[in-house]
């Protein structure tokens, strides 16, 4: 069973011009690395012109798609009934985006089926993460 799971959402940036422009974006969940979520804008997507890769709490995601979270570089909160916005702040700006809501639902009971929300900690190889570290010193 694969331990990796990668879904293609839809994001809406949210800018100052009337009409949103539609981005690409890559949902990644490793059940190596229970509690977190990896979202990437591909290049094309991003002012650098390089995959933009945003790393946060699964439980953020889940969290914030019922009330306001977040209170780093990543936010997140509900938007009416079918979508979620995200924000992610960096010294270089803030990108607000909007995503539906069923396409996280759809990503995080994937996760969940994967990795039990609660038991993320079963599934953690400290003595691994331990000797990596210890080796990097």
């Amino acid at each position: 069973m694969s331990t990796v799971i990668e879904q293609s959402v839809e994001a809406r940036l949210v800018a100052a011009a009337p009409r949103m422009a539609d981005i690409p974006a890559t949902l990644h969940y490793d059940g190596a690395d229970p509690f977190a979520v990896r979202m990437t804008f591909p290049a094309p997507a991003t002012l650098e012109g390089v995959d933009v890769c945003w790393t946060f709490a699964r439980d953020l995601l889940a969290a914030g798609m019922e009330s306001p979270e977040g209170d780093g570089d990543v936010r997140v909160r509900p938007y009416g009934y079918d979508r979620t916005v995200m924000e992610f702040h960096a010294p270089e700006g803030t990108a607000v985006i909007h995503v539906r809501s069923g396409e996280l639902r759809r990503f995080l009971e994937a996760t969940s089926e994967l990795v039990p929300t609660g038991l993320e900690h079963l599934h953690l190889d400290l003595d691994h993460d331990l000797a990596e570290l210890m080796r990097d010193a």
